[in-house]
């Protein structure tokens, strides 16, 4: 199973865009996807504070701020992630 993880933070408009992008091209995908609160930690915070959103696909980082729906399917393909 293809697992994606996307590291934010709390009002952060762009992370909040990254995810509904996710949610509609995964949303009949077999997936998991989790979200990862960099504020929580100041180790994640120093390696991805200036960055967020990130978007890891099985553990790469696939994209950083934005992804538009056709990038993100392109990403998943190009990781074997769908077919």
């Amino acid at each position: 199973m293809t697992s994606l993880t996307m590291y934010s933070r709390p009002g952060c408009h762009l992370c909040d865009e990254m995810k509904a992008v996710v949610r509609r091209v995964t949303r009949d995908m077999s997936v998991s996807f989790s979200e990862v609160d960099i504020s929580t930690d100041p180790v994640l915070e120093e390696q991805y504070g200036l960055e967020i959103p990130v978007l890891m696909v099985n553990g790469k980082k696939a994209a950083k701020y934005r992804v538009r729906d056709d990038d993100l399917i392109a990403i998943l393909r190009g990781r074997n992630a769908i077919g």
